[in-house]
């Protein structure tokens, strides 16, 4: 039997019974969360717990009832799964502050995830299990779900390893969206008659913006011209970045200044006020896919990876899984035909034969 801490908190460790609806059979290492600071005082009473833990193993009696139920002195507070999320939670904002961006990780990688358990009941392995086993393999919603039930199992103290079930999901796997032309994108822009949403749109195709970015971009700085936009914060906070095409502040008069009149407490909210906006127009794509064009726009100019990848608020890694795999045909004979263009490009050696002037 072991006394230990995790975060500020102390647990016993000892070789164990199976926890109740566990679909395990014979005892196996497992830890049990006393519900006790890791203080003097604390120790004191982990101590009197180990000794009468320790007896109960011996004498054949021992229960995981009471460790699902009850503290030492007390309710436990996180006996079923809801309240071992609440317990997450409140660990996860100990360490981080409450912003929008820190909110809406939350909520799209975890308590999405979370959402899906069943509240009322204790947390066990078999949940667990049943949880991924409803996700597709090697997608990236078993990613994400591996990964934040992995965090639940181990603040709950369950023995199990959920992030090995999360398979091979990569970005470069994902299908290549149907992304509008640069005719398209102008054809819409002069769709639409909102003064604000027509500049939040002519905004998203120039920039490459996240939706939610569109509420966070230095505008004073912006409205007094020069075409570069600083991003103030966002997902990834603070950049700054160049119009491709410059040429579109000017036709989709950028500089004049017209945000809509959105609100939302997260990240997310303000990108699915922007969302809903698209589907009411009943464009025949999303506000993620101008961002998408802005990338392959800018390998079609020739922007150097690093630079491109930063302008986008990601790394050169992702820039290049994400984008590079999406580059159809018609991008790489542009690109080709680029080169060619070049007068200093390299060519092949000349070699000239000498007329042989031997009779025979």
């Amino acid at each position: 039997m072991t006394i230990i801490i995790k975060g500020n908190r102390l647990y016993l460790r000892a070789t164990l019974p199976p926890r109740p609806m566990s679909n395990k059979s014979f005892p196996h290492q497992q830890e049990i969360a006393l519900g006790v600071y890791a203080t003097v005082d604390g120790l004191s009473m982990a101590e009197k717990e180990a000794r009468k833990v320790g007896f109960r193993l011996e004498s054949g009696e021992f229960s995981w009832k009471p460790y699902l139920r009850h503290r030492l002195t007390g309710t436990l507070p996180y006996k079923t799964v809801g309240d071992w999320v609440g317990a997450l939670k409140m660990d996860y904002f100990m360490r981080r502050a409450k912003t929008p961006q820190s909110l809406t990780t939350w909520e799209t990688n975890y308590n999405e995830v979370f959402k899906r358990l069943p509240g009322d009941q204790p947390l066990t392995e078999l949940i667990l299990k049943k949880a991924i086993a409803a996700t597709p393999p090697d997608t990236r919603i078993r990613q994400k779900t591996c990964l934040a039930l992995d965090k639940l199992a181990k603040i709950a103290s369950v023995d199990f390893d959920a992030k090995r079930f999360a398979g091979n999901y990569s970005p470069t796997k994902v299908s290549p969206r149907s992304l509008p032309s640069d005719l398209v994108i102008v054809e819409w822009y002069y769709r639409l008659s909102n003064p604000a949403w027509r500049w939040a749109y002519g905004m998203l195709a120039t920039y490459g913006l996240r939706p939610h970015e569109l509420f966070y971009l230095d505008l004073e700085e912006f409205s007094q011209g020069g075409g570069v936009l600083r991003v103030l914060a966002g997902k990834t906070g603070a950049r700054r970045v160049w119009p491709l095409h410059p040429e579109w502040v000017e036709e989709f008069s950028l500089s004049e200044v017209k945000l809509p009149a959105c609100h939302g407490k997260t990240n997310r909210d303000l990108g699915n006020r922007v969302t809903r906006y698209f589907r009411r127009q009943e464009m025949p794509f999303r506000p993620y896919d101008l961002r998408h064009c802005w990338a392959i726009r800018s390998m079609q100019y020739g922007l150097e990876i690093g630079l491109a990848a930063q302008q986008m608020g990601h790394s050169a890694t992702i820039h290049s899984q994400t984008y590079h795999a999406w580059l159809a045909d018609q991008h790489h004979q542009l690109a080709f035909e680029r080169l060619l263009a070049k007068p200093d490009r390299p060519r092949p050696p000349q070699v000239k034969l000498e007329e042989d002037l031997t009779d025979f």
